[in-house]
């Protein structure tokens, strides 16, 4: 628990049902009386939702992963300072679907350095990490099909392919380890049900 709130961000590939997961845990911590902030990533803030477009939509080559890493930057920080930092010194739950890992794993990956470029720019822009995070761990072909059937006009990553979900995949399951402090593993093939029995369980356990 932080000083304020508590931060819990949930990540994982594409398909992995991470966003349903997020929305079953801010229902049922409102259930339960706490006050909380749903958000998503990128967006989450009218000005990071402009951004999302740009991001999310068009063909696989449309940015450099450099300036995808900036407008993922940009995003982040107009989130943080509007919707996450005001919602946390209100002293709420904030549950964020993807934040900073997600830029780690996926712009990360794009060239030699760019981890560190990503982890330079957030800590000169963004300054903090979750308090928790929840990694939805998904087969990268299921998660694939998943999310490619979902038809959302936002599957520019996803058009990458298998491939890249399997990178994805290893690269999140390395963050695990590097920031075993706040991520924890969620077995995400299970039932939906029992996925967010899990996630409770682990989220109550941090709760005051």
């Amino acid at each position: 628990m932080s000083r304020e709130g508590l931060f819990i961000s949930f990540e994982g590939i594409d398909g992995s049902g991470k966003s349903t997961q997020a929305r079953l845990l801010a229902e049922y911590l409102a259930n339960e009386g706490h006050e909380m902030v749903l958000t998503r990533e990128p967006g989450g803030s009218p000005g990071a939702e402009e951004i999302r477009k740009l991001v999310l939509e068009g063909t696989p080559d449309r940015w450099s992963p450099e300036t995808e890493l900036l407008l993922f930057t940009a995003a982040r920080r107009d989130h943080l300072e509007r919707v996450i930092a005001p919602a946390l010194k209100a002293g709420k739950v904030v549950i964020c679907d993807r934040f900073a890992d997600s830029t780690r794993a996926y712009q990360g990956r794009a060239g030699k350095g760019l981890r560190q470029m990503v982890d330079r720019l957030h800590s000169l822009m963004i300054g903090r990490e979750p308090d928790l995070t929840i990694l939805v761990d998904m087969d990268p072909a299921t998660g694939l099909e998943r999310a490619l059937s979902r038809g959302t006009g936002e599957e520019r990553f996803e058009a990458f392919g298998q491939k890249l979900q399997q990178q994805i995949r290893a690269d999140f399951l390395a963050m695990a380890q590097e920031f075993s402090n706040r991520i924890v593993i969620v077995n995400g093939g299970q039932d939906i049900d029992k996925v967010a029995m899990d996630i409770q369980a682990i989220v109550n356990r941090h709760l005051p």
